[in-house]
């Protein structure tokens, strides 16, 4: 089946659309990743240093109910060695189709799994974990930012580090790290993702195996109720941090977490829950839930009630698709620049009054470093913001994620090197401590964008990249009216 979001990483995992369910320990047990599964994603069980009987139960209950694309994930790093090998064993004796691994990486598990027939996945946070993951036999590759709940191995943002890995990494690339809406997914595919890897969003559904409390305090909580720390320790390598919501641990109201033995503090059918241990709350638990770590990712805030997986994958896939349809349409309805007789290497693009290559890629690259600076102010904003403002700063702050993504596509496709550097305009911002100052100044750089756009639309001869200039354009403008008409009514 053909959809708007349909790409080839969707071929290699066997699935309509690229929404995978992350393969949360404790949490993406048989029936959520069979609901995500059967709305048209696709669907991770998390068995870290979980028994080889229980990957059997569960993969028999997926296949039970007809499924069989699904995947199962390990952390070797995280796991005894007689345990992983276990695991590695049970997942060759049933065929899982896919297997995803995250942290260090296990050369030789990887190299057993693909002479087995099993397509590899690799999560990853940073440039060398990809070339590495890469050589080692890696088929996708997933690229954490530091946005997201759970267990983090980078320290970049998504919108930073996902551009970087698409221009190096010949591999289709999932996104994971706050995404919780069809406008995350869309903005990360504009990036150069080929799907979304969502966590926190599917934790709040009733198929997931989170306990109740876990789920209540997710729709309770917005972005600046996470914290990354590196408090919940057992059972992990030291200093592994994760994505959690703030409690009385990460507050520090319950002793140095790295001085003598953890008190047990909860039970999971007879299995002893430690303090400052990485288990999460699930049904199958006792205990006191508040000193657990309760995982969440920043796109918590998008989170606002427990619904059913499918309905929210559905609601996502729309939602994505619409966004991504309108941006198709605005390609197509771009006027032609070009005659099909003559290409840009046939014709001296100065002298018919086009930018030449140097010119283009000067431009687009002083586009590139003001985008991302708008990018980081935004996101640094956010997080001062008022409840009334921080829905307009958050959607302004993916509108410019969105262009940084286009913008290093539109580089690339001529050749270029997209550069590194963040905008002036970054730290000019963030020396105006008066948020409703700050963004009058950020509409003013908005408004040089606007400016930059319009004198170097007419000089671009690629259609591409002119329908992209052109929808980035009227973003801005937009943009601009929005943060006027909000700021009016203060």
């Amino acid at each position: 089946m053909t959809t708007p979001l349909h790409r080839p990483v969707c071929e290699l995992l066997g699935c309509t659309y690229p929404i995978v369910l992350a393969g949360m320990g404790g949490v993406a047990r048989s029936e959520l990743a069979a609901a995500v599964t059967e709305a048209g994603g696709f669907g991770f069980l998390g068995m870290v240093r979980e028994s080889a009987n229980l990957i059997r139960s569960e993969v028999d209950a997926l296949r039970r109910r007809g499924i069989d694309r699904f995947g199962v994930n390990l952390i070797p790093v995280a796991t005894p060695p007689a345990l992983l090998e276990a695991e590695v064993a049970a997942c060759l004796e049933l065929a899982v189709p896919v297997v995803a691994l995250f942290w260090d990486l296990s050369e030789p598990v990887i190299k057993r799994l693909r002479a087995a027939g099993t397509t590899v996945v690799c999560q990853v946070g940073s440039v060398d974990e990809a070339r590495a993951a890469e050589a080692a036999g890696a088929q996708i590759l997933i690229v954490q930012g530091v946005e997201a709940g759970g267990h983090v191995r980078g320290d970049r943002p998504l919108h930073e580090i996902l551009p970087e890995i698409a221009g190096v990494s010949p591999l289709p690339l999932l996104a994971a790290g706050g995404i919780a809406n069809g406008a995350d997914v869309a903005t990360v595919m504009s990036l150069g993702a080929q799907g979304a890897v969502l966590g926190t969003a599917l934790i709040a559904t009733p198929e997931s195996f989170a306990h109740d409390y876990h789920r209540k305090r997710l729709v309770e909580s917005s972005a600046e109720d996470t914290v990354l720390t590196d408090v919940f320790h057992v059972n992990w390598p030291k200093g592994a941090k994760v994505r959690v919501l703030k409690n009385s641990v990460t507050r520090g109201e319950r002793g140095d977490p790295f001085a003598g033995v953890p008190m047990v503090i909860g039970d999971e059918k007879g299995r002893r829950i430690f303090l400052f241990s990485t288990d999460s709350p699930s049904r199958d638990m006792t205990g006191d839930f508040e000193a657990m770590a309760l995982y969440a990712g920043t796109g918590v805030e998008r989170i606002d009630a427990v619904v059913g997986a499918a309905e929210r994958v559905r609601t996502i896939v729309a939602e994505a698709t619409a966004l991504i349809d309108a941006h198709a349409h605005a390609a197509d309805a771009a006027p032609e620049l070009a005659s099909p007789a003559c290409s840009a290497r046939e014709t001296d693009d100065r002298y018919m009054g086009f930018a030449g290559r140097d010119e283009l890629l000067a431009a687009l690259n002083e586009l590139l470093e003001a985008e991302r600076a708008g990018a980081r102010v935004t996101l640094s904003t956010a997080k001062e913001a008022s409840e009334d403002l921080k829905p307009l700063v958050m959607a302004i702050h993916r509108d410019e994620a969105r262009w940084c993504g286009v913008l290093i596509r539109a580089i690339q496709d001529v050749a270029g090197s997209p550069s590194q550097k963040t905008g002036a305009f970054y730290d000019k911002a963030m020396a105006i401590a008066d948020l409703p100052q700050r963004l009058t100044f950020l509409n003013r750089g908005q408004g040089w964008v606007v400016r930059k756009l319009e004198a170097l639309l007419p000089t671009v001869r690629d259609d591409r990249i002119h329908a992209d200039l052109a929808a980035m354009l009227e973003s801005h403008k937009q943009n601009i009216e929005r943060v006027n008409t909000q700021m009016s009514a203060q």
